[in-house]
C-alpha cells in the first residue's frame, strides 16, 4: 500500500453521509483559517462559530484540539501531494515551480500546527512519516521529469530541492511576496546550466 493511500485509508476517518461530511469539510476549512490567523490555540467555540456549526457537531467530528489539529494537518499535505497531478500537464520546469510554490505556502501556514503537533505525537511518528512520504512521492517526479527534460540540474535530487524550500518559508522577517521572489531567485540556482 502506498503512503496515499495508506493515509486516506488511516489517517483520517472522514464522514460518510453527505450532510455529516459537509460539516466536517466546513470545520476544517474554519479551523485552517483560524490557526493560520490566531494559530493553534483559538478557541474551539470560535472555530465552531467560523464554520457555521454548533460545539457539539465539532466534539462528535474532532472529540479532541489534537484530532482536529491532525485533521487540518493531514488535508493540507493531502492538498498538497494532489496539487502535484494538477500541476503534470504544465511543462516541466513550469510545473516544478508551481508545485514549489504551493509548497512554500503550505509550509508558512502549517507552522501554526506543527509546534502542537510535534509536542503531542512526535517527530518520529507514523502520522509525519507517512505525511512526509506522501510529499516525496508526489513531488518526485515533477523534479526527474524537469531533468529529464534538461530544465532542471541533475546533480540535486527532490530531498535537497524541499530542504530549500523549507528553510525559505522559515524566514520570519519577510512578507509573502518577499518569500515569492526569494524562492524564484533560489530557483534560477536549480535551472540545467547554473554552476555547480
Amino acid at each position: 500500500m502506498t503512503a496515499s493511500a495508506t493515509t486516506r485509508q488511516g489517517l483520517l476517518q472522514r464522514p460518510k453521509r453527505a450532510d455529516a461530511r459537509r460539516n466536517y469539510d466546513k470545520l476544517i476549512e474554519a479551523a485552517r483559517a483560524a490557526f493560520t490567523e490566531r494559530g493553534s490555540s483559538t478557541s474551539l467555540e470560535e472555530i465552531a462559530r467560523r464554520a457555521d456549526v454548533g460545539i457539539g457537531t465539532l466534539y462528535r467530528h474532532f472529540p479532541t484540539r489534537h484530532d482536529l489539529l491532525l485533521a487540518v494537518y493531514v488535508e493540507e499535505v493531502e492538498a498538497l501531494a494532489a496539487s502535484a497531478a494538477e500541476l503534470a500537464d504544465l511543462p516541466p520546469w513550469d510545473a516544478l515551480v508551481g508545485w514549489l510554490r504551493k509548497f512554500v505556502a503550505y509550509a508558512i501556514a502549517k507552522r501554526a500546527l506543527s509546534d502542537e503537533l510535534l509536542a503531542t505525537i512526535g517527530m518520529e511518528s507514523s502520522v509525519f512519516r507517512q505525511c512526509h512520504e506522501l510529499i516525496w512521492e508526489a513531488a518526485e517526479p515533477l523534479v526527474k521529469r524537469a531533468q529529464e527534460a534538461g530544465v532542471v540540474r541533475p546533480d540535486t535530487n527532490i530531498t535537497e530541492i524541499v530542504k530549500m524550500a523549507s528553510g525559505i518559508s522559515q524566514v520570519k522577517w519577510a512578507e509573502p511576496d518577499q518569500l515569492e521572489k526569494i524562492l524564484l531567485l533560489a530557483l534560477d540556482g536549480l535551472r540545467y546550466g547554473s554552476k555547480a
